[in-house]
């Protein structure tokens, strides 16, 4: 067996573990728990030996021919690997703490299978080099993920987000498969390297803008953007494990496909605008929306929908290394939230609360801003202005709001001198991460993926209506406190609080569609 064909080993050991799970389906499936086990760790160590081969061998697409112009094939460059590492770490925490809080649960062995399934086809996904098996993981990840949804079938909720799901899943499938056709049709081929370097050496053939529209559009559908969020935010029904798998690493997919076909996109500017106007709408609206939620889980739920939208902005603005460590980082640290949210309720729940908290004014807001800016000019400096793009150097701007809104609670008249040190030196500390991050990842990833290309007139048009937008919602937020208890706040707030209704619009939409559906599933009675 090539070298190369190491990735394999991931996905094959979770298939073999999800059959040994679906053969033990009830309670403490011992054989099935350990051959979970045992396939998260094969996992990983196929993860490092595949970046271990990316740094001796460099990159490579090994190809099984199925029929001419399919294939099947494995492709291993620093897209893939960073992804690998990503899933099988995450997955492989996600099976252990699953393995306790599912204990006891009649149907743990199922639950085990289809929580396996679902990592293999994601790392298929990931390390796929043909659109044929690019579109099958594909497939095949959001139907894993539907019977773990589904996991407490008599549960209304979890029936009504399964099928929201399900529908706009289906949509996305299918834009995805007609996408692959286009690119199949224009190219000459399904090997997604060829593809690529086709696309990076200008090639453009008919039809490649819509389907780069296409592939859009189901990256966008997948990651939850306006208005298709609601599912997201209404799958709580299910275990804990599994929202952390899906906030952690499904939920990411529709990221990686626009990074995996980076070169693809840059051939539509037009599509990569729209992405940046959905993605940017959908990160302050989810944003705001997380901030009025009482439960935990459900406004960690509104705060993947804001970091979503987050991504999705990046790649519209041609910024994919930034995007997939934004893809790294949010997978990290919303896998910790939930798994440890039980907890995090306990710990904060015990704490004795001394006092009134300091209340920042509008004069510590804006010096928060103008200080928050001053170590964005400082840092950036230091690291080397010249040599970012407009874009990158926009979205890093949009790092000082959330460095300002942190000063602002340490610059607060009744804060204390050791806050005040402490919010200065996490801010000094945010910034320099930024930036260190985001030039290691530009290195690591030079060459797989496309620079970003210099700025056009609308694309500044985009990013001066996103930079002013994010700054203008951030300030508001730092000063919420001051103006919370006005009446016209408390209406907006409930309104915020019930996603301006936009959830509830969808929903009467699709009830209207599945009432006249012949294949309405019916909801069981308790």
């Amino acid at each position: 067996m090539s070298m190369h064909l190491v990735p394999i080993l991931a996905p094959a050991g979770f298939i073999v573990a999800a059959l040994m799970s679906f053969r033990e389906p009830g309670k403490r499936p011992t054989s099935a728990l350990a051959a979970a086990s045992a396939a998260s760790v094969l996992a990983l160590a196929a993860a490092l030996v595949s970046a271990l081969l990316l740094v001796v061998k460099g990159s490579a697409t090994v190809a099984t021919p199925f029929s001419i112009p399919v294939s099947l094939a494995v492709r291993v460059d620093a897209v893939s690997v960073i992804m690998m590492l990503l899933i099988s770490l995450v997955g492989w925490v996600v099976l252990r703490f699953s393995a306790t809080y599912l204990d006891g649960e009649d149907r743990q062995g199922t639950f085990t299978g289809w929580l396996c399934a679902t990592l293999a086809a994601v790392l298929t996904l990931v390390q796929a080099g043909s659109l044929t098996l690019l579109v099958f993981a594909w497939v095949a990840m959001s139907l894993c993920l539907h019977r773990l949804l589904l996991f407490y079938p008599d549960r209304p909720g979890a029936q009504r987000a399964a099928r929201k799901k399900f529908i706009f899943a289906r949509t996305g499938d299918l834009a995805l498969a007609l996408a692959a056709v286009f690119l199949v049709v224009g190219f000459g081929t399904d090997d997604i390297g060829a593809i690529l370097e086709a696309a990076r050496a200008g090639t453009t053939p008919q039809g490649v803008t819509v389907a780069a529209g296409l592939i859009a559009l189901a990256a966008v559908l997948k990651s939850a953007q306006f208005p298709t969020h609601g599912w997201l935010t209404e799958v709580m029904e299910a275990p804990t494990p599994v929202s952390a798998l899906l906030h952690a690493g499904v939920i990411n997919a529709g990221g990686f496909l626009l990074i995996r076909l980076a070169d693809v996109m840059l051939l539509a500017p037009g599509v990569l605008a729209f992405l940046v106007i959905l993605g940017g709408f959908t990160a302050l609206f989810g944003c705001v929306v997380m901030l009025t939620m009482p439960a935990v889980k459900t406004s960690l739920a509104w705060s993947t929908v804001g970091q979503m939208g987050f991504m999705v902005m990046q790649c519209g603005l041609a910024l994919f290394p930034l995007a997939l460590l934004h893809i790294v980082a949010h997978s990290l640290y919303k896998a910790h939230a939930f798994l440890s949210s039980g907890n995090a309720v306990a710990y904060v729940a015990s704490i004795r609360r001394p006092g009134p908290i300091a209340v920042p004014s509008l004069g510590a807001v804006s010096r928060a801003f103008a200080m928050g800016l001053g170590i964005y000019l400082i840092v950036g400096l230091f690291f080397g202005f010249y040599d970012k793009s407009p874009q990158a150097i926009a979205v890093g701007a949009l790092l000082v709001f959330g460095v300002a809104y942190l000063l602002a609670q340490g610059l607060a008249d009744a804060a204390p001198g050791a806050l005040t040190r402490r919010t200065v030196g996490y801010s000094v500390a945010a910034s320099i991460a930024y930036f260190g991050l985001q030039s290691f990842s530009i290195h690591l990833l030079t060459g797989t993926l496309p620079p970003t290309p210099s700025a056009t007139a609308l694309e500044w048009v985009l990013i001066i209506l996103a930079v002013s937008s994010f700054g203008f919602v951030a300030f508001a937020q730092a000063l919420f406190p001051l103006w919370a208890t006005h009446p016209a706040a408390t209406g907006l707030r409930v309104h915020v609080a019930n996603g301006l209704y936009v959830n509830a619009v969808i929903d009467r939409m699709l009830q209207n569609l599945s009432t006249k559906s012949p294949w309405r599933p019916k909801l069981k009675e308790r």
